[in-house]
Formats: C-alpha cells, structure tokens, sequence
C-alpha cells in the first residue's frame, strides 16, 4: 500500500513519538543548553529537559543547586535564581546519568529573526574580510537554528553553541553578530546571539498557532492555506515532479554537451503545512524548541515579504510579538524591528507606495504594544539590491534603541526625529518632531528634501520645507492654498535628507490616514 504524504509524515511523527518515549531513560535537554552557552543574567533562568517519569533531576550551576521531578509526561523543570557577570563555570544536570556544560557564561542574550536580510551572512555584507579578521571575540556565543518547518510546535533543534571566531562569524548574520558585538563592546559584558532566521518568508510563518487561529483579522490567511492543503493532490504532484525531473536531466545533457551551466534540480513540492511560507510552520520549528531560555530580547528583519499586504501587518505584527511573549512567559521583553530599506527605482513625482505602508506598520507596532521600536535604515539601501550590504549601521541603530530603552544610557542618541504633531497655519504647515535631544538638520548641509504635500483632492507634490527651530520643519507649495496632508520619505526608495545632529535619519510617516494600496490585501 502507498501512502499518501499526509499519512506518511503522521506515520513517522508517531514513530518519533515512540522512539521519544523508549529513550527518556536518559536524561536529556535541548540542544539550546550546551557547552559555550550564555545564560541571561539578572533574570530567573529557567534550565528543563526530559527523563523517566517521576525521575528526580538536579541543576548545579556555580554556587546554586535547584531539582525537580520529572511529571507524568517525562519533562522537568527548573529555574536558577538571578545571577551576575562573572567567570566562566559548568553547568551540571544530574540523574539517572550526568551531563555537564563548561565553558558557560552569564550576560545578555538576544534573539535575532526574520527573513534574508537577518539571515545575511557576515561574509556577504560590507567588509566581510575586515569583519572576519577581527573576530576573535571568546566573551560573543552563536547559536544558529537551521532551516525547517514543522506542522506542529517542536521540543528541539539541531544546533550548538559556538565562539565568535573567524570561521564562526562568516556564516552567521551580519546583523545579529554585529548587534552582538556592539552590545559586547559597549556593555562589557558576554553577549549570546541566537538566530533563526529563513529568507523571503512572512511574519505569519513566525506567529504561534494560538495567536493565528484566534485573531480574526488573520483568518484570511488561515483559510487560504487551508483551502491549498484541500486542494493538494499528492499523486498529481507526483507525477508532475517526475516529468519535469525527466526534462531537466535532458537539458542537464544538451548543457554539459554545450559546455553551459545545468539548470537546476526541480524540487518536489511537499504538503502546504510544510511550506515555509505556511502560518506558524517556522514557529513551530525555529522558535517554539527555543521556549522558555531566558532572554533579554529579540531583534527583527523582515516585511519585504508582507509588504502587499501591509494594512494587515498593522495587526500581524504585535500578534506575533504578543505570541512571543506569552510562550516565553517572562513579560514584555522588548522587541526592535528593522524598519525596509530603501529599494527598487525612485520616482520622480510623490507616489503611493506599499513598502511605504509597510514601514508604517511597523512603526505603528510600537504604539500598539509595550517595549517594542524600530530602526530606520531609509538611507543605506539600494535601488537594485533588496539586500543592503551594509549590516553594521543595521546593527548600530538597533544597538542604540536597547542601549537607551534597556541599558539607561542617556548619553546616547536613542534614533532618528519621529513625527509629533501638524499645525496649519495658512498655506503652510509646521510639522513638530521629537527629536531625541540632538536638534535637526540635513544631510551633509544639502537642501532639505523628502517632503511632499497635499490639499482635499489628494494630490501630492514635492514641497518646499526649511527647518525652522531644532524639532519643526515647515513645509509648503504655491499651488496647495488649504494643506490637508504632508507626508515625508512616503515611497519605495525615499530620498529624502532631514536627519538629526547624530546624523540618524528621520523615520517615514503621513499626517494622513487616507486609504492606502494595500488596505484590501488580506490574502497571501
């Protein structure tokens, strides 16, 4: 009998099952703990794993020592009090046999997710050879979860813990190693980076089941995928595959007689609730194995692939966060998003602009729930590469949010002016900014540019616009008599030059909430 691939993966998620359970003899826990590790300091730290039912289990780790009993499912717990900054030291789990963790160190642990760009390799960014050559940073630990999917939450992954040497860094992400390092730098003390992160996938893959499932205004993503696994026909598929890997080894021939390159292996296209793409695919098997290690917080790079439908994002994005945090169980941990970069061609006349929209979703993220910004990096993208190379202003920005949110470091400037308020007064207006204690200005003394406006019937032109005091720009145009909105770095690839002193770019926005071009997108 054959079975169809539905079947198949229950098939084998019952033989895990079994396996799981003839195994639990050993005391085990999750590859997140390991030799090398960082564990969060000044913080309950919850240490868990598995064992024989009603097994008696004990964590020693510098001066404390805590047991627990396995319960009626084979999973122990237990949480070792708040520690500081110190020496190195094991970490030792004791039961029916011992494991011991050396090398591990106390201080901060960030995670770090989304999509290619979190993702991007240091040795694909700006100065990978410098960056590379100056790795060796022993107090910096990376742990990277690979790339997979899983129909439902997962217990673990199949990752370890490693130093920030040369060889390390150059396959890790560009920004959270580098987020890490300015942290390590600054802060002086260890800094543990996890990252898990798969390009060109949407936050939906990254949200919890739960949060999916009980948010309304996602249930039109929920229903579209449930609507293509109805649809799926494993067979069709099947022999689909089979025809196209036929034609493929033919023009693998005619290439190699050609001397040209072979195309590549088609691949076969498995069940939609393994599609990466999939709701909660990428929770289930890139975050939920990573619940509850204790953290200080997470940074985020993503959107380019939510960007059609970025009214949406609006709600998915704190959903996710929320579902976050609720799995980890230890409060409103703060969240930092990497706001798009600039990208695609620039136009020449103001324009509507689903990136746009986006970006103010993002923003807008932070006013919806605690504890969560943005770092605006509108100024070092490119027209013709979704993947901006230059990483370390990435890292930076994000740095300066938690340095001043987190760290209490008011010596530092925090971001970027973000907009306050509008007052018309005439044919102009005056757009009042927080400015974060570093006045206004432009970019290397050019023109102040970025800032379109519009009256009643919607159009926008470029406007004229001067900075008047250290947080007001004042913004107008002959033609538009009764200003009804202005609106600042509103497109694809924005151009505009208000920074602050700190020379930090100011964030996008509109004074209007008048319907965008992505408002009725709600289906992937």
């Amino acid at each position: 009998m054959r079975l169809h691939p539905l079947n198949y993966f229950a098939v084998c998620l019952s033989v895990a099952a079994m396996w799981s359970t003839t195994l639990l003899a050993e005391v085990k826990t999750p590859a997140v703990f390991g030799s090398g590790m960082v564990l969060q300091r000044n913080m309950d730290v919850p240490v868990w794993g598995w064992a024989d039912v009603g097994e008696r289990i004990t964590v020693s780790f510098r001066d404390q020592t805590v047991s627990a009993t396995a319960n009626d499912q084979g999973e122990w717990q237990v949480k070792l009090k708040p520690m500081q900054v110190g020496k190195a030291a094991t970490l030792a789990v004791t039961g029916s046999n011992n494991i011991e963790f050396e090398d591990v160190l106390v201080g901060e642990v960030w995670v770090c997710s989304g999509q290619s760009n979190m993702g991007w390799s240091v040795a694909n960014g700006l100065d990978a050879d410098l960056e590379a050559a100056a790795a060796n940073e022993p107090q910096i630990r990376l742990f990277q979860v690979p790339l997979v999917t899983a129909e439902t939450p997962q217990q673990d992954v199949k990752a370890s813990w490693r130093t920030a040497a040369p060889d390390n860094v150059s396959s890790f992400s560009a920004v959270g190693y580098l987020f890490g390092r300015q942290l390590q730098h600054t802060l002086r003390v260890p800094v543990g980076v996890i990252m898990t992160a798969w390009g060109g996938t949407r936050a939906e893959a990254w949200t919890s089941p739960e949060a999916m499932a009980n948010t309304n205004e996602l249930k039109p993503i929920v229903d579209a995928w449930d609507a293509k696994a109805e649809a799926y026909d494993a067979e069709q598929v099947k022999a689909q595959y089979e025809k196209a890997l036929e034609n493929w080894k033919k023009k693998v021939a005619a290439a190699k007689e050609a001397g040209k390159q072979a195309p590549r292996r088609p691949q076969l296209v498995g069940p939609p609730r393994l599609d990466r793409h999939h709701p909660s695919a990428l929770y289930n098997a890139m975050v939920s194995p990573l619940v509850p290690y204790a953290i200080r917080g997470a940074v985020w790079y993503q959107g380019e692939s939510n960007a059609g439908r970025a009214y949406q994002y609006r709600t998915l994005m704190p959903t996710m966060i929320q579902s976050w945090r609720d799995a980890w169980g230890q409060g409103d941990f703060h969240f930092y998003q990497v706001q798009l970069a600039n990208f695609m061609a620039i136009n020449e006349q103001p324009e509507e602009s689903a990136w746009a929209e986006l970006r103010e979703a993002q923003t807008m993220a932070g006013d919806a729930i605690p504890n969560v910004g943005a770092a605006c990096i509108t100024d070092i993208g490119a027209a013709k590469d979704i993947h901006p190379k230059d990483k370390q202003n990435v890292a930076k920005r994000l740095a300066r949010l938690a340095f001043v949110d987190i760290y209490g470091m008011d010596n530092i400037t925090k971001q970027g002016p973000t907009y306050k308020s509008m007052e018309v007064k005439g044919n102009k207006v005056l757009i009042h900014f927080e400015n974060y204690g570093s006045p206004l200005t432009t970019y290397y003394r050019e023109s102040l540019s970025g800032f379109s406006i519009a009256g009643e019937d919607k159009q926008f032109v470029w406007a004229n616009a001067k900075i008047v005091n250290p947080t007001t720009v004042e913004v107008s145009h002959p033609e538009v008599k009764e200003p009804k909105s202005v609106r600042y770095n509103w497109a694809n690839n924005p151009q505009g030059t208000l920074y602050n002193r700190a020379y930090l770019p100011a964030y996008p926005f509109r004074t209007d909430d008048w319907k965008g071009v992505t408002a009725d997108s709600v289906t992937p």
